[in-house]
């Protein structure tokens, strides 16, 4: 299982624009048990013990061997830094639909463009970072697709990738510390990854 980190962008590399909320606080979308529309608010303050319910999107890319693509969190992130988690994860600006987010966030961090991506259902979590002591209390929707692209991370955000099959995933998940969601949206995305990629590569 080749670990790569992430040493930035070639100069050749395509630039991604900075985002619009750069130079000011990043406003999430905050949602009812439902995933209705309800507000907004500062990023920091909705992950605040005990949280404030929000929208947000995980990504799983999978590449032509059937393996998930994983991201350890850059050191310098807010939430959550360091640790291994799926291909992409973030949270849609207010109104912004969170297909069109995960592929931002995913060619934002990851320097690349899914071949194909679906929707594969949503979940509701509560789960405290006993990390940072912050609260991720998201409705949370999730996607699964393939990448044949080279992975190219912006080191703020990414610290390194990993491609794994399931048995490598489980060794690795007994050495090293992922996400508190991590388990809870793979579960969730299992069906459609199967359906996506093949139920052959055993996930």
């Amino acid at each position: 299982m080749p670990i790569t980190s992430a040493e930035g962008r070639s100069a050749d590399s395509a630039a991604v624009p900075a985002s619009p909320e750069a130079a000011e606080p990043i406003m999430l979308e905050l949602v009812d048990e439902d995933g209705r529309t309800i507000g907004t608010a500062e990023k920091v303050s909705a992950h605040l013990a005990p949280g404030r319910l929000h929208r947000a999107f995980s990504v799983f890319l999978f590449d032509e061997r059937g393996r998930l693509l994983l991201q350890r969190r850059a050191l310098g992130k807010y939430h959550s830094p360091g640790v291994w988690s799926n291909t992409c994860c973030g949270h849609p600006y207010p109104g912004e639909p969170p297909f069109v987010a995960a592929a931002r966030r995913t060619a934002e961090e990851l320097g690349v463009a899914p071949e194909l991506m679906r929707a594969a259902g949503t979940v509701r979590y509560n789960h405290p970072d006993p990390l940072s002591g912050l609260v991720e209390q998201e409705y949370n929707h999730l996607f699964v697709g393939t990448l044949r692209a080279v992975p190219d991370p912006d080191p703020e955000e990414v610290e390194e990738f990993a491609y794994v099959t399931p048995a490598e995933l489980e060794k690795l998940m007994g050495e090293v510390t992922f996400s508190a969601w991590f388990t809870t949206v793979l579960d969730t995305a299992r069906p459609a990854v199967r359906e996506v990629i093949g139920a052959e590569a055993g996930w």
